[in-house]
């Protein structure tokens, strides 16, 4: 087999090996190389000692000397590279406490995760595949090299890369790796909010989101999203649902776009409904199904809006994906029984008209993986948002008080001084125009605001 590798890699393999050294391309490049994709980052390993790396190359950082790796830069771009190295004991789950330097390229191979990322390149020598790596490839395997135990000792994160890979590669985890894996769930707890969130992220924003369900199953979630066990347990005797909450919730996260945020919104804009959970007993059929009691969960967007601030930061979230899931978690459940004109203003005023085209995209995949009962009610519920939009857009329909036809410069001519009573009244005249939007005039505002002075 033999595939490109760019010019900056191919020049620093052949200075290696012109000065006696071996050289190869290694890891997830290689891996991605034979399927097809384009890789992130190369990565070279060496039989060249670090300091044998900075003699050979005039521009390098010291990335990280004590674990033997050299970043060596051409132009603006830097590439890792990192001596042959067995690793010591990882007494915290997470790096090795020292490492040793080899001259055996498969002791090297020997220490990395799964199969797939355990072989090296070079032009002259071509793969070299001492575990298998290509054959898990065509098997479409995620598979611990040697053995998983002890891979998964190592480093507890690997728990997490086992079914990110599998999600992003659309592959399977082989079944002795899958069972090392309950047998080290608890070593997660060891592992940084930080690099979870990583591996989660990258799983959730992958091709198969639906993934999330192989965390469910090996015990991972209970580990840092305990939340998500609830859902997967939370039944929804209702006629307007086909699924349990967690099932429900991994359908609207293949149905929603792989932005991060999105994402996290539609993981978890169901995620106060086992809180808000009420049961009535009914005993009647419904579109064609006997009910003996029927699940409710009113206001539950709140409680799971209430909800989002505090899983997002455990997992150490940034603050923008924290204010955009919550405002989407919020409102996702806007107009379930209908939408007047009145009530969209109102929406966009709170929400922000820029977040409408995010909103739909969620309330469509929240749709879509309900039951079919009353659908035409819900799609046409869906069309009198679009139509709705476009005329409050059309139309210029104030939604924020900057829109208003007056502002706190007129209110200060009226007599109004600045301060809360200023606020109050730019507010309370922001309602009046989302109620009726023909009052932003200058004029009917004064007269207005002149009556909310005395009052």
């Amino acid at each position: 087999m033999k595939f490109i590798i760019p010019n900056d890699v191919s020049e620093i393999l052949t200075k290696l090996h012109k000065e006696g050294f071996e050289a190869y391309a290694v890891g997830g490049c290689v891996r991605d190389s034979i399927l097809g994709r384009v890789p992130n980052d190369w990565d070279i390993t060496t039989s060249a000692l670090p300091g044998e790396v900075k003699n050979i190359f005039r521009r390098t950082v010291d990335t990280g000397l004590q674990h033997g790796t050299v970043t060596v830069l051409l132009g603006n771009t830097g590439y890792e590279v990192t001596t042959y190295r067995v690793d010591g004991e990882y007494t915290d789950h997470r790096r090795p406490d020292n490492v040793t330097f080899t001259s055996n390229l498969e002791e090297d191979l020997l220490r990395r995760d799964f199969t797939i990322n355990a072989m090296a390149y070079n032009d002259e020598e071509g793969l070299v595949d001492v575990f298998g790596g290509m054959e898990d490839i065509r098997r479409k395997c995620i598979r611990a090299v040697g053995d998983p135990d002890a891979r998964f000792d190592e480093d507890a994160l690997r728990i997490m890369r086992a079914v990110r890979f599998s999600a992003q590669l659309g592959f399977e985890i082989e079944e002795a790796t899958k069972e090392a894996i309950t047998r080290h769930v608890d070593s997660l707890k060891m592992v940084s909010a930080e690099r979870i969130e990583t591996e989660f992220t990258k799983l959730i924003t992958s091709p198969h989101p639906e993934k999330i369900e192989e965390l469910y199953n090996l015990g991972i979630t209970s580990i840092f999203l305990p939340e998500f066990d609830r859902i997967m347990e939370t039944e929804q005797r209702t006629p307007y649902h086909m699924y349990d909450v967690g099932h429900h919730t991994i359908e609207v996260m293949k149905a929603v776009s792989p932005k991060k945020y999105m994402r996290y919104a539609a993981l978890l804009h169901d995620i106060g409904k086992p809180d808000s959970k009420t049961v009535e007993t009914v005993d009647r059929e419904v579109d064609g199904k006997f009910f003996h009691e029927i699940d409710h969960f009113k206001g539950h967007n709140k409680v799971g809006a209430d909800m989002v601030p505090g899983i997002l930061r455990r997992l150490r979230m940034d603050n923008d994906t924290i204010h955009m899931v919550k405002k989407m978690v919020y409102f996702h459940d806007i107009g379930i029984n209908g939408i007047s004109k009145k009530g969209l203003r109102r929406t966009l005023s709170k929400m922000g008209a820029e977040n409408y085209s995010d909103l739909m995209e969620l309330k469509r995949a929240d749709t879509k993986a309900q039951s079919d009962y009353r659908l035409d009610f819900k799609e046409s519920v869906l069309e009198d948002f679009d139509r709705f939009y476009a005329e409050i857009m059309k139309e210029g329909d104030a939604l924020n008080i900057k829109d208003l036809a007056i502002g706190g410069k007129e209110l200060i001519d009226l007599g109004v001084p600045r301060g809360p009573k200023m606020g109050e009244i730019l507010g309370r005249l922001l309602d009046k125009v989302l109620e009726e939007p023909s009052l932003n005039d200058r004029d009917k505002l004064l007269q207005l605001a002149g009556k909310m002075m005395n009052e």
